[in-house]
């Protein structure tokens, strides 16, 4: 199929998913910090008569009810070489768990590339999939998340991450 998009209802409100021939391509928040260029998206599509699409708010729907930890559907998104390679450091950490922007700057080799990856990071074009949510501060604070800090903070108490626990404590 082409590339085509819609809109898919979830509990944390509407996304906008787009998609390809090779797989998911995004997966934006109202007011996404970088969202798809205007006119990239391709054919608006019913998501009950894609399976992709069909697939996908079934697999969201598991995981924002707590049954699901892991996606199992395909990613196609566009990015450099740099992007692709922190965001499969992203598709690495697990459920509950968070990593700093400095932990996978020196899992690239420089811990100097700090900011870099926070722009890749920030760049991810696939919200929750490639869980970008789980990159947190240096102190553990939730910086900032394309989709919005109470998002992150949602999907977050969601998977019981530790980091969000230790801040209601304070």
């Amino acid at each position: 199929m082409p590339r085509r998009h819609a809109t898919l209802r979830t509990s944390i409100g509407d996304l906008l998913v787009v998609a390809d021939d090779a797989g998911l391509t995004g997966i934006y928040f109202p007011g996404h910090w970088h969202p798809p260029a205007a006119g990239s998206t391709g054919v608006e599509v019913d998501t009950r008569g894609d399976e992709l699409f069909a697939r996908l708010g079934v697999e969201l729907d598991e995981y924002f009810a707590g049954r699901r930890i892991r996606f199992d559907l395909p990613l196609a998104p566009e990015g450099d070489e740099f992007q692709h390679a922190v965001w499969a450091m992203l598709r690495e950490i697990p459920f509950g768990e968070t990593v700093t922007y400095g932990e996978l700057a020196a899992r690239l080799g420089d811990r100097n590339l700090a900011r870099r990856v926070g722009g890749a990071v920030g760049r991810n074009p696939i919200s929750i999939l490639v869980p970008c949510h789980r990159v947190v501060g240096a102190d553990g604070s939730l910086t900032g998340y394309a989709g919005g800090r109470d998002r992150k903070r949602q999907l977050l108490e969601l998977e019981g991450a530790e980091v969000v626990a230790q801040r209601r404590l304070f």
